[in-house]
């Protein structure tokens, strides 16, 4: 059993806020309807609530991916609750990011950078440029502040700048203005597009 079934099981889900990510559905929202056909990854998707957002609101592609195979139980049963038609959708995956493989045009990152262990931060970054289409987009939110211990661990932008500049353009990363309640003033947005190749 994985670290984080093990938390799952044992209730230690802190990082849950019990709502969607108000900047993930902002930057969501402003996606024009004729581009909701994107192909869009959630790693780390915990309980599901920003797939539940971009089902909700015309995207038709969605890959969901958590290790940890209770998340993706819950989330299921909350997707047949409230989105019965999910399946035609929506993709649900339990593996290794590491391992998954497909071709995205969009991921939608909000605290899985953070969970993972920061020796794997160069591999996350290659990661993302191998799964992400010519053109694709990194966007989320980021932790700019310092952690004691972890998971989660903290970072800053000149970090997120040596380790994504190399691959990506990094359109945007600001102090993130709708933060949700406990993170405001310890994430930034980001919006990094894949280079050409």
């Amino acid at each position: 059993m994985n670290r984080w079934e093990e938390r799952w099981q044992a209730g230690q889900t802190g990082w849950d806020l019990g709502a969607a990510s108000p900047p993930l559905t902002a930057y969501a929202d402003q996606i024009s309807l004729e581009k909701r056909d994107l192909r869009i990854l959630l790693p780390g998707c915990g309980n599901g609530y920003e797939a539940i957002h971009l089902l909700q609101n015309g995207f038709s592609d969605i890959t969901m991916l958590d290790i940890a195979p209770s998340a993706i139980s819950h989330v299921q049963q909350r997707l047949e609750v409230e989105m019965p038609d999910w399946p035609s959708k929506l993709r649900l995956v339990c593996a290794d990011f590491f391992q998954l493989e497909g071709t995205f045009d969009l991921v939608l990152e909000q605290t899985f950078f953070c969970a993972i262990n920061p020796a794997l931060r160069p591999d996350y970054v290659r990661k993302m440029v191998d799964l992400l289409a010519p053109d694709g987009k990194l966007a989320g939110v980021l932790f700019n502040r310092a952690f004691e211990g972890g998971p989660p661990f903290g970072g800053d932008t000149e970090e997120y700048r040596r380790l994504f500049d190399p691959y990506f353009e990094l359109k945007t990363m600001e102090t993130c203005y709708n933060s949700a309640g406990p993170r405001a003033g310890s994430e930034v947005f980001i919006i990094f597009e894949k280079k050409d190749t």
